[in-house]
């Protein structure tokens, strides 16, 4: 993917990239780095279950940043925090409500450490994954930076341009362990 292909809002030299995983991140990472955009990788993802299960993705998702000389922000685990967000919504199917709240929930953080730091745009590799809804993650987006005039939601679609495969590179490169559920207990469960 070329530089000019990126369309970064704003020309921004810098984005927050809110990060899942490092499976998900790494063709993303490659791909702004490409075009000049140095991402700052935002770990907040209270949702995953159980803590050993969080920690072998988040030192993943460190030991890429390290390799690649980039800044990762570590937001602190809370999954009780992300339990009482999702209350009521525990029986909703992958894609539904439930999904909605937990985008909103970590894009929300992710929105406000941007506004508190200084960086314009954020975006998220949620938008890599076939398993969610573009439209949820883009509606979570928009409302995590509605409260901030400084601060841009770019609604990347990160599915395309050709990142599927490289991500499938990158992986067997770096031996990255890939999770076979989203996260959450309820997606485990589906």
């Amino acid at each position: 993917m070329k530089e000019t292909d990126l369309n970064v809002p704003g020309g921004a030299g810098t984005v927050l990239l809110h990060t899942c995983c490092a499976p998900c991140s790494s063709a993303i990472i490659e791909c702004l780095m490409n075009g000049g955009v140095r991402p700052v990788i935002y770990y907040c993802n209270p949702n995953i279950w159980p803590m050993e299960e969080y920690l072998i993705r988040k030192n993943e998702c460190s030991r890429y940043a390290e390799s690649l000389g980039l800044e990762m922000v570590d937001a602190d685990y809370d999954h009780d925090c992300w339990l009482k967000a999702v209350k009521g919504l525990e029986e909703e199917p992958e894609r539904g409500g439930r999904c909605l709240q937990c985008f909103r929930l970590r894009l929300s953080r992710a929105a406000l450490y941007a506004h508190e730091h200084g960086i314009r745009v954020i975006t998220t590799t949620l938008a890599s994954s076939r398993w969610k809804s573009l439209a949820q993650i883009n509606e979570a987006g928009r409302l995590a930076v509605e409260p901030y005039d400084d601060v841009v939601w770019w609604d990347r679609n990160w599915r395309k341009g050709g990142l599927q495969e490289r991500r499938r590179q990158i992986i067997e490169q770096y031996g990255f362990y890939n999770q076979r559920y989203c996260g959450c207990e309820f997606s485990l469960r589906d």
